[in-house]
């Protein structure tokens, strides 16, 4: 076990390396830099050369980008090149404004998703599957920007009850984003309770044809003492990869959401701080979701392997 840890660290370690080179390069290749950004029409001669040296944007790529990996290994984020401030400063707040976004659709998106899952595998091919699995499909194939604009529409548009653009700036007190991150929050828990769900019902389906269910049957066990001792803690193990899954991309699908609601998080901090050719900012912002996503993913590995003592026994035999 120990084993296998190490070597899910170690690719992750990789795996966000390998991000911050994409993201530095796929910057890098982008017309102008923060200096032609801020300056706009005045953006020539030497003020453009001061500019530069100032942020040390005349420095080759590679000596730019290895002292910032540097600093980012021992806790550096940099200083901002548009408004020469520490990153940790400008990005506290939005990550927290993006937590707050992402643990909303988590408390409501996984128990419904399982509730809903497990519901319509027990009920298989009746009018409630039906129904569930159909709204599943839809909510999985609509756009996010689309079922957000759409839930804009109807609920602040034509019913006035919650805004539709956050207007709450970054750093006020999480209280007082209510009820505008209601609407977010919606969208992001419709998506993640369609993926969820669709995997448990699958996984509740597979359990109730096992071996173990139709032997529990043919003893004679009640159907609902079956279900509950013996189908759905096998059925759930699938499910938690998919959960993890499903969280790590909250920090990245919100990009759209953020964008779409005017909402001041960390998504939302990404795109400006690419249109600005703030570079330090987006290899920063890049980072910390990258470092999410690796260690969701290998906190769900864990939980998997913990939880299924076959995988567990056949890792100590591999070890």
């Amino acid at each position: 076990m120990l084993a296998m840890l190490f070597r899910r660290l170690g690719l992750g370690a990789i795996t966000v390396w390998l991000v911050s080179v994409i993201i530095f390069l796929g910057v890098e290749m982008l017309p102008g830099d923060a200096c032609t950004a801020f300056l706009e029409r005045e953006a020539k001669g030497k003020l453009l050369e001061n500019c530069r040296e100032d942020l040390g944007l005349n420095r080759p790529a590679l000596m730019r980008y290895t002292e910032w990996a540097k600093g980012a290994v021992q806790g550096d984020l940099g200083v901002s090149a548009k408004g020469q401030k520490p990153i940790s400063e400008l990005v506290g707040y939005r990550l927290r404004n993006t937590l707050l976004l992402a643990s909303g659709a988590i408390l409501a998106g996984i128990p419904l998703a399982l509730f809903l899952g497990v519901v319509s595998a027990l009920w298989r091919d009746r009018p409630v599957d039906i129904v569930v699995s159909t709204l599943a499909i839809f909510a999985m194939t609509i756009p996010e920007f689309v079922s957000a604009t759409l839930l804009i529409l109807v609920f602040s548009v034509w019913l006035g009850w919650v805004p539709g653009i956050v207007l709450t700036p970054a750093n006020a007190p999480l209280v007082e984003f209510f009820p505008e991150v209601l609407l977010p929050i919606t969208v992001l828990t419709l998506v993640m309770t369609a993926h969820i769900l669709r995997t448990v019902r699958s996984s509740v389906i597979e359990a109730l044809a096992s071996d173990y269910a139709q032997m529990a049957r043919l003893k004679g066990v009640p159907y609902w003492q079956m279900v509950f001792r013996h189908v759905l803690p096998n059925a759930l193990l699938p499910a938690i990869n998919v959960i993890a899954l499903t969280i790590a991309w909250l920090l990245g699908g919100v990009v759209v959401i953020e964008t779409v609601f005017n909402y001041p998080g960390l998504g939302r901090m990404m795109i400006d701080s690419i249109s600005d050719r703030d570079l330090p900012v987006t290899q920063a912002i890049a980072l910390i979701i990258a470092t999410v996503y690796v260690g969701v993913n290998l906190a769900a590995d864990i939980l998997t392997l913990l939880a299924n003592p076959r995988l567990r026994t056949m890792h100590i035999r591999k070890g």
